[in-house]
């Protein structure tokens, strides 16, 4: 049984260009947080699923001009995750940096 946290798993499905299953893997706690009127912890992780579906927009459905219009979103949000209650906080800058190394390996 996998007793790792999701943001473990999207890490890990970053790392193995799995973008598509990243998106995924994080959709629960998005929705978690949506419910319960969690805002800004929402659209934190709506960040880093719009960073996974930008590159899988790029590198997996070869649409750059998809991949132009999605990472915006990713940027937009990603300084939210500073002020978020958000455990295991440091995982998901994490998650930040691998997002970007993987845009900048894959689109440079």
């Amino acid at each position: 049984m996998n007793n790792k946290k999701p943001i473990d798993n999207f890490i890990e499905a970053l790392q193995e260009h799995k973008f598509v299953e990243a998106h995924e893997i994080l959709e629960d706690d998005w929705k978690t947080f949506k419910k319960q009127g969690l805002k800004l912890e929402a659209k934190a992780i709506q960040g880093l699923i719009n960073g996974a579906t930008a590159l899988a927009l790029y590198h997996i459905k070869k649409r750059p001009d998809g991949f132009k219009k999605v990472w915006p979103v990713y940027l937009k949000y990603k300084p939210l995750l500073t002020n978020a209650k958000i455990n295991n906080k440091n995982r998901f800058f994490y998650a930040c940096k691998i997002l970007e190394e993987k845009k900048e390996e894959l689109t440079d």
